[in-house]
């Protein structure tokens, strides 16, 4: 064998290695390849996935959220009109010029009668204290008590006190009523 053809044997084998080579590293590139993308769509899909259930948890908190500032707004309001509510009352009651007024003294007297000792001493609210002269009878008259009306009975002693006056009344009416007011103001 002459030495060129040897050296055209050698390059034919190496071209035919070289080929053989380049077709396995290319199979292997493509397989990698198809790998990585099949990574890529796994990660991508992934990642929507996270992405949409994030989105889905921020889209509830957000209506929550949106729920409770709104009942907060309401719980408010309705607070402020029963806090106008029970003020309007209360000028109702502490004006001279209730309807049922000098009825209500009476009906307070005749309890006070009843339910108090010998020797008690009326001390009025102010606004009543003309009306509550006619109708005091048996009760020494005292001085003065803040209020919106009614009075209070005290003992000579200072020892024991009864309260007649319209606020704890009309407080105690307000709490036994205020379910039925909701009601008529909000139509709960």
């Amino acid at each position: 064998m002459s030495l060129e053809k040897l050296a055209g044997e050698i390059k034919a084998m190496a071209e035919a290695e070289a080929g053989k080579v380049t077709d396995e590293a290319e199979a292997e590139a493509k397989i990698i390849l198809e790998g990585a993308a099949d990574q890529v769509t796994e990660y991508r899909d992934s990642a929507i996935s996270r992405a949409e259930k994030m989105s889905g948890q921020i889209s509830v908190e957000s209506i929550a959220a949106a729920r409770q500032k709104n009942q907060k707004r309401l719980l408010v309001a309705h607070r402020a009109e029963l806090d106008a509510t029970w003020d309007e009352v209360v000028s109702q009651v502490g004006s001279a010029n209730l309807k049922g007024r000098q009825k209500m003294l009476n009906s307070l007297i005749k309890q006070a009668k009843s339910e108090s000792g010998t020797g008690m001493i009326l001390r009025p609210v102010t606004l009543d204290r003309k009306a509550l002269n006619k109708g005091s009878s048996g009760f020494k008259m005292g001085e003065d008590v803040e209020g919106l009306g009614g009075f209070v009975l005290e003992s000579s002693d200072g020892s024991v006190t009864m309260d007649y006056r319209f606020e704890g009344r009309l407080r105690e009416a307000w709490e036994a009523s205020l379910g039925e007011v909701s009601n008529i103001l909000f139509g709960e």
